[in-house]
């Protein structure tokens, strides 16, 4: 038997989510069974999708129940093998939760390769938000050259590599992220041609005098004003790509959002098409976008940032931060030492 320390559900939030909705405890982990493996984590990732998890409710897949450790992807170390392909000391990548220790069967565990680029990319650049962001790019919005790309949450794990891609493929990139720092790393370090701070009150009048051939391709992250300013940049038969809507993930941002007549009006009248995507529904689509971009990240040809926080019990305040914007780039949390 394995100790672990993990962080689970005490409290479905009421309004935004608070540090008393979770609560850390500690389990036995019993030894894996046959086709299982046991996990130490190394680095747990924190989403925004995992707001959505804490409400009870309809959606797209269960909700976290009360008592039950939060839901996430992490990078782990194998410290007992009872699947053949796999040998203690491999890492891999497996979604066992906020927790130090887990069980995992090798059929939902994917091995990583430690000399393709550090480990913590997986969870990032060349994880589920990277994936993301090539499969919206390439498979939602058909981006095409010369065509004029705004992207949502520009500086995140998601946007910051959809607006990379996409200027590499010929686009003209128009990032939108939180505050002026942000907006210099969109421009400077992330190669977007250019960045507004989607706090400026003046968002939807700077958008339209940077875009004077309007949006072709909207890369959904955001929801909120973004939204608002964007829509009325679409050109006839754009595309918007809705990745996320993290200004709606709480009470508080569905106080004042778009009013749906207009909205719809305007999906009819400029012919628009609006596509939601899951990644996980494209998974056929893991190994074309591991070839392009993995290449891309180990030459130190694309960008990416990482936010850290350091031990299992700093991650409920870091997932409130990063709900919030406080995060820079991927927001990650160290669990243990690295293999």
């Amino acid at each position: 038997m394995t100790t672990a320390t993990r962080i689970v559900l005490a409290s479905r939030p009421k309004g935004d989510a608070t540090l008393d909705d979770f609560r850390t405890e500690t389990a036995q982990i019993p030894a894996p069974e046959d086709g299982e493996l046991g996990l130490r984590t190394i680095w747990l990732s924190l989403d925004p999708y995992m707001r959505g998890r804490m409400n009870d409710g309809p959606s797209y897949a269960a909700a976290t129940e009360i008592g039950e450790v939060m839901t996430g992807e992490v990078v782990a170390e194998v410290t007992e093998s009872r699947d053949p392909r796999f040998v203690a000391g491999d890492i891999v990548l497996a979604r066992i939760g906020w927790t130090t220790h887990g069980i995992v069967r090798g059929a939902e565990a994917r091995k990583l390769d430690p000399d393709l680029a550090p480990v913590s990319t997986a969870l990032g650049v060349l994880g589920m938000p990277g994936q993301t962001a090539w499969v919206g790019l390439n498979e939602i919005l058909k981006m095409q050259r010369g065509e004029t790309l705004v992207v949502g949450a520009a500086t995140g794990a998601v946007g910051g590599v959809a607006g990379q891609l996409a200027k590499r493929a010929g686009l003209k990139t128009v990032g939108i992220a939180g505050g002026s720092e942000k907006c210099a790393y969109a421009v400077e370090n992330l190669g977007y041609d250019v960045c507004l701070d989607h706090r400026d009150p003046d968002l939807a009048q700077e958008l339209e005098a940077l875009t004077p051939q309007g949006v072709d391709c909207y890369f959904e992250n955001v929801g909120g004003k973004v939204l608002e300013a964007v829509l009325p940049r679409m050109n006839q038969d754009g595309r918007i790509a809705i990745c996320g809507m993290v200004a709606w993930y709480s009470p508080e941002g569905l106080q004042d959002p778009p009013t749906l007549p207009p909205v719809w009006r305007t999906i009819l009248t400029k012919r628009l098409r609006v596509q939601g995507f899951l990644v996980f529904d494209h998974a056929d689509k893991l190994q074309p976008f591991l070839d392009e971009v993995g290449p891309l990240v180990g030459g130190g040809d694309l960008h990416y940032r990482e936010s850290v926080a350091e031990g299992l019990e700093a991650a409920p305040q870091a997932f409130l931060d990063m709900l919030k914007g406080g995060n820079f780039g991927k927001q990650l949390v160290r669990v243990g030492a690295d293999a």
